[in-house]
C-alpha cells in the first residue's frame, strides 16, 4: 500500500482534497489519469418540478440560479467539439453521453436532436456512443419517442415507488403530485414497440415507506432494469434518518428487505438492479456497475448548460460551488479537468481512502461507498460515507445469502459424486 501524498500539514481549512492532494508528484510517482468515459451534459437548468429533496436546488449550492436555462448553440457545439477531442486523443472505443437538467426533455426534442446527431458525426467512426435522457417522466409524449427511436437514444425516468410515496416529494411547484404523468409514461415505455429505448427506473430509497410494496410497484411497470439511489447527503448535511446512532441501520434493513425478495425470486431475479448486482460480483472477485460501491475510478464529468466543467453535480450537497473546477469548455479540454484534486482523488481507489475505510475488511466491496457521502465541513471528503453502518450491514447481509448458496452448491457436489 503506496501512502497518499499530501501538500504539508492538513489543516483544517484545507479540505480534502482541494489544497491537500499533490497531483504533480503523484503524477511523477507514476500515477496516471484514466481518460474519462460517461459525460453528463446538463442541457436545461431548470425543471418543472419541484423535488423537496433535489440536489440540484434544494441543497447547499444555488449556482443554477445563474445559469442559462437552455445550453446555446455555440455551447452544444463546443461540448460536442470536446467530447470528440476526448475520444480521439484516448482511443476511446466506447463512451456513453447522459443529457440532464434540470429537467432536459425542456431543452424541446430539435435541440436534443441536433446535439445527439452533432455528436455522433464529430465523434471518431471508431468510437461507439451510448446516449441516454434522464428524466422525471412528465414530459414523455410521442414527439419524445419519436426522438429516441431515430436518434438510438435510450431513457432513464425516475419514480420513488406507488403515489402516496412519489408524490410526497416529486411535485410540481404548485404542490400537485407527478405520479400519474409519470406512470402514463412508464405504460408508454412498457409497449413492445418503444421497450428498446427504456433504459430503466431510477428510484431514491425512502426508508419511511414499506421496502417490498415500493419494490412491488416498480415491478408493475415491467422496467428492464431498476437502479436504487441512496439519498444524497453527507456528515455535515446528513441524510433522512441517518443519525449519530450507528446501531441503527434503516437503509441497509430497506434494501435487505428488496434484496431479500430479489434474490429469491424464482426462477431468478425479475430485474437488473446494479446495487445487488454488483455487491454480488464484487464478493465474488468481480467488478462493480455502479459508482456508489466498489471503488472504481470515476472517469464521470459534467458540462453545466453554460459550459462549466464540473467535477460531480451531487457535490452541490457539500457546500455552496462544490462541484465547480474553474475549467469551461470554450477554454479548456477534458484532460486539463483530469489534473484537477477533485477527479484525481476519484481515481486513487483505495489509496484515496480514510485509515479507517482502508483497514476495513469489506472494503474491497465496499469501495469507501459513494464519494459525495464522505464529506465532513472541516476535512473534506476523506472520511468514511455517512452510510457506513448501512453498507456494512447490507454487505454482510448479501455476504451471508452468497455463502449459504455456495455451501448448498458444494453438498450436492459432494453427495452426486460416486
Amino acid at each position: 500500500m503506496t501512502s497518499t501524498p499530501f501538500q504539508g500539514t492538513h489543516e483544517p481549512a484545507l479540505e480534502w482534497p482541494d489544497g491537500v492532494l499533490d497531483v504533480p508528484a503523484l503524477r511523477a510517482s507514476g500515477q496516471q489519469p484514466l481518460p474519462f468515459r460517461e459525460f453528463v451534459v446538463k442541457v436545461h437548468s431548470r425543471c418543472n418540478l419541484a423535488c423537496r429533496y433535489c440536489y440540484v436546488y434544494e441543497a447547499q449550492d444555488q449556482a443554477w440560479r445563474t445559469q442559462p436555462v437552455t445550453m446555446s448553440a455555440g455551447t452544444a457545439e463546443r461540448t460536442c467539439r470536446r467530447i470528440a477531442e476526448h475520444a480521439a486523443t484516448h482511443a476511446l472505443p466506447s463512451l456513453r453521453v447522459i443529457l440532464h437538467g434540470g429537467e432536459p426533455l425542456l431543452a424541446g426534442p430539435e435541440f436534443l436532436r441536433r446535439f445527439v446527431r452533432r455528436l455522433r458525426e464529430l465523434l471518431p467512426q471508431s468510437t461507439h456512443c451510448d446516449v441516454m435522457i434522464q428524466t422525471n417522466g412528465t414530459r414523455v409524449d410521442a414527439d419524445c419517442l419519436r426522438l429516441c427511436h431515430e436518434e438510438r437514444v435510450q431513457l432513464g425516468v425516475s419514480l420513488d415507488g406507488a403515489r402516496d410515496v412519489h408524490d410526497r416529494f416529486r411535485r410540481d411547484a404548485a404542490g400537485h403530485g407527478s405520479h400519474a404523468r409519470v406512470t402514463t409514461a412508464l405504460r408508454l415505455l412498457g409497449r413492445p414497440e418503444n421497450r428498446a429505448v427504456w433504459g430503466g427506473i431510477l428510484c431514491t430509497v425512502d426508508v419511511t415507506a414499506d421496502p417490498v410494496a415500493t419494490y412491488e410497484h416498480l415491478l408493475t411497470y415491467r422496467p428492464p432494469a431498476i437502479r436504487l439511489l441512496l439519498p444524497l447527503g453527507n456528515w455535515t448535511h446528513r441524510p433522512p434518518g441517518r443519525g449519530p446512532d450507528e446501531t441503527n441501520v434503516p437503509y441497509a434493513e430497506w434494501l435487505i428487505a428488496v434484496f431479500d425478495r430479489w434474490y429469491g425470486a424464482t426462477p431468478g431475479p425479475p430485474v437488473r438492479i446494479s446495487l445487488f448486482e454488483s455487491l454480488l460480483d464484487l464478493l465474488l472477485g468481480g467488478p462493480t456497475r455502479t459508482e456508489t460501491v466498489g471503488g472504481a475510478p470515476s472517469q464521470l464529468a459534467v458540462v453545466d448548460t453554460d459550459g462549466t466543467l464540473t467535477l460531480s453535480d451531487q457535490l452541490k450537497t457539500a457546500y455552496d460551488r462544490a462541484d465547480r473546477s474553474g475549467y469551461d469548455v470554450g477554454n479548456d479540454t477534458f484532460d486539463a479537468l483530469l489534473d484537477h484534486p477533485g477527479v484525481v482523488a476519484r481515481q486513487l481507489g483505495t489509496d484515496g481512502l480514510c485509515g479507517r475505510c482502508r483497514e476495513c475488511p469489506v472494503v474491497s466491496v465496499c469501495g469507501g461507498g459513494h464519494y459525495p457521502h464522505r464529506y465532513r465541513a472541516g476535512t473534506g471528503y476523506l472520511d468514511r460515507s455517512v452510510y457506513c453502518p448501512d453498507l456494512m450491514a447490507l454487505i454482510s447481509h448479501v455476504a451471508g445469502a452468497v455463502g449459504d448458496d455456495l455451501r448448498r452448491a458444494r453438498e450436492c457436489h459432494t453427495k452426486a459424486r460416486p
